[in-house]
């Protein structure tokens, strides 16, 4: 029988074509199974984010040879070939050189970045080299690979080069009007309208009005219950002044370099903060010739001041400023500039203000200052979780130390408790021996799931507590209780220090246990504070965000990670060491705040109080029955071990990855699965190839293999 030639490559193109199709299938997320998880987790870790493109590559390859089914008779393209895959492999180190610094062997274990690939070359490189020469490197080498590929001469990419200067230095000039006789000018006379608004004169600039704390109520004499530690405990609050002279000033550049460039303002208030000043700008008016020749006002646009950011910035030589255009619920644009001398916002300064006095509840934030050094305060129970982000130093681990003396400052072990996950192990273990804590602050990722697990099945033996009494919320429960002079529950607020590991090591268990506690525990008096160093999707992901309204961004790295967390720029302006943008979900709005400092000192002196006047004994986290059962899978068993066998007897077959996605639980918890199945004589030992074991036993009921 003759083969028609061609046929090879029509073949190859096919399978090369559904390859493509469903490896692109999984890597989307629209499709899994044994096989393709596998493939597509093998082709993960090889390139990271090169999975992409290699699949689109390999369908491109195989429409190639269906569209043409005889070899050409020309030869390859050889050297734009090597120069293709010269650019791909140093691209891909550069990728994970960049984006992974610290973390290339996790990162590229978990299949992000370049992969093994990019993470095996840029380390090679980099204990050869050192950094800053392994990025050069790189660079260079993807730029000549992406040349020979195209075929461009050093000619042609300096010519591109020169017109790419050209275009961003136009882009760059601003033209500005100096001659009357100009369509679009500057006011530069009084020969107004009469019917025109007033504008001053660009270079007089009025004495603006200072705004600060005084005159709204500073401190308020608060009666605090004698159980409580008095607030002596904490230090005093550094004495915030405002510097006229530096706010004239600043206020000077500020309404010059705008006159510099055809926009007047005038100054009209400035609000004096710990950390920045915030200057409200007035925009004012220009005038421009009509059609009819008649010269006619029009007002300075918001977003014209906006655009002007940075080169406010150089006349202040500030390192960074953030333009709040416009103010929400005043007619002012706000320039926040960075002060000069900055002041420490203390934990007892907040404390002792009439705003936190005014809220009148157990879960009340002292949260720090805004721009004019008011007080900001909030309330964790409304809130009712809060979600918290910011690179390494911006200032989230002292967040969250305060936020918890501010809660144990103002809550008594019976009526609160603390639940603290810190996998950083140095920040939040400074409260092991506190009274209201359970357990002791959780350090270890294999024990932190059992954590989250328990604290899903307190919530809903709550919710059976409430239904027997027909009670609504924790407060109308304890109302009952208190009349049949029973315990009542106290509230349990879960803190965690760093979510990315967490996701990194059971991202499917994590991400579940947390979106039901948002979405179902604020009735029962449970609340969460979570706060991550990498606001990225894969982190905070949709369903997580959609259930933290409350967010607190502190110092960013770029603009998405802003708009991860905040759903708006500006955090990537921030300064760090406390300074943050609060959204409140009753504002809608970010708030710009330096955060409240509280040192080891006043930290160690809380501890020492409440172990000192609280007489209890230590007792054993209430779920440490949980991990013990886990740590001994021979002895007991795991809550799904039943709907596991039945699972493993309905479908014929077993798999961890058919456990996962049925059971909705993370890889080490259906591994451990499978090794119990395998012990009690359910399933057979794994199969080659990656095939579903086989169910050897199916006449056991469900209790089998005690």
């Amino acid at each position: 029988m003759a083969f028609r030639p061609g046929r090879g490559r029509e073949v190859g193109g096919l399978a090369l074509l559904v390859l493509s199709g469903v490896t692109l299938l999984g890597l989307l997320g629209v499709t899994s199974g044994a096989l393709t998880d596998w493939w597509d987790h093998l082709l993960r870790r090889a390139v990271g984010l090169g999975a992409f493109p290699l699949t689109i590559a390999l369908g491109s390859i195989g429409w190639h040879l269906l569209v043409h089914p005889l070899p050409p008779p020309a030869r390859w393209p050889w050297r734009r070939l090597i120069g293709l895959e010269v650019a791909s492999i140093a691209l891909l180190a550069l990728i994970h050189q960049l984006a992974f610094p610290r973390t290339g062997w996790l990162a590229a274990q978990a299949g992000r970045g370049g992969g093994m690939v990019g993470w095996a070359l840029s380390t090679l490189l980099t204990e050869t080299m050192g950094g800053l020469p392994t990025i050069l490197l790189l660079l260079v080498a993807s730029l000549l690979g992406i040349g020979v590929s195209l075929d461009l001469s050093w000619h042609e990419v300096r010519a591109f080069l020169l017109w790419l200067a050209d275009r961003a230095e136009r882009l760059r000039q601003v033209r500005i009007p100096t001659t009357p006789s100009e369509a679009d000018r500057v006011v530069a006379s009084t020969s107004l309208p009469p019917r025109s608004p007033p504008r001053p004169r660009p270079s007089t600039v009025p004495r603006p009005r200072l705004i600060t704390e005084a005159g709204k109520g500073g401190k308020a004499p608060v009666r605090r219950d004698p159980r409580l530690p008095p607030l002596d405990l904490l230090e005093a609050d550094d004495r915030l002044v405002a510097d006229d002279e530096e706010v004239q000033a600043k206020a000077e550049i500020i309404v010059q370099t705008l006159a510099q460039f055809g926009l007047p303002v005038t100054v009209r208030e400035v609000r004096r903060g710990p950390v920045v000043t915030q200057f409200g700008l007035e925009p004012g008016y220009i005038e421009r010739v009509g059609p009819n020749g008649e010269p006619r006002l029009h007002k300075v646009r918001v977003s014209q001041i906006s655009a002007l950011a940075d080169d406010l910035a150089l006349a202040l030589a500030a390192p960074t400023l953030r333009v709040e255009a416009p103010v929400p619920g005043r007619p002012i644009v706000g320039v926040e500039v960075p002060n000069d001398r900055v002041a420490v916002v203390r934990l007892r300064g907040v404390m002792a203000s009439r705003a936190f006095a005014r809220l009148r509840s157990p879960l009340a934030l002292a949260l720090g200052r805004d721009v004019a050094g008011a007080p900001v305060v909030a309330d964790l129970a409304v809130m009712p979780h809060l979600l918290i982000a910011g690179t390494t130093g911006s200032g989230k681990s002292v967040a969250i130390s305060a936020m918890t003396t501010c809660l144990v400052m103002n809550n008594t072990p019976e009526d609160l408790r603390l639940v603290m996950i810190d996998p950083k192990m140095v920040e939040l273990v400074r409260f092991n021996g506190l009274p209201h804590l359970y357990g002791h602050v959780e350090v270890e990722l294999e024990r932190i799931a059992g954590v989250l697990r328990w604290a899903v099945r307190e919530m809903d033996e709550r919710y059976k507590r409430f239904a027997a009494v027909e009670a609504r919320h924790l407060g109308d429960y304890n109302r009952k209780m208190r009349r049949r002079r029973r315990p009542p529950l106290p509230r349990i607020v879960i803190l965690v220090d760093e979510l990315a590991d967490l996701m990194m090591m059971a991202p499917q268990e994590t991400e579940h246990a947390l979106t039901r506690l948002a979405q179902m525990a604020r009735a029962t008096g449970i609340h969460l504070v979570v706060a991550t160093q990498r606001p990225s999707t894969d982190v905070v992901t949709g369903l997580i965000k959609a259930n933290f309204p409350a967010r607190i961004s502190f110092a960013v790295a770029s603009q998405v990670d802003s708009r991860v967390i905040l759903d708006t720029v500006g955090a990537e302006q921030l300064l760090g060491r406390g300074d943050m943008l609060f959204l409140n979900p009753e504002l809608g709005h970010p708030v710009r705040l330096q955060g409240c400092f509280v040192s080891d000192r006043e930290i160690e002196a809380v501890v020492s109080y409440w172990r000192t006047h609280w007489d209890r004994e230590e007792e054993e986290a209430p779920w440490e029955e949980w991990l013990r059962r886990h740590a001994a899978p021979g002895e007991r068993r795991d809550d799904l071990l039943e709907a596991a066998i039945a699972l493993v007897r309905e479908t014929g077959g077993a798999s961890t990855s058919l456990l996962q996605r049925r059971l909705r639980i993370g890889y080490p918890r259906a591994a451990r699965l499978m090794d119990e199945l395998e012990a009690m004589g359910i399933i057979g030992p794994p199969e080659a190839g990656g095939r579903l074991r086989e169910v050897l036993d199916d006449r056991q009921g469900g209790g089998g293999g005690g």
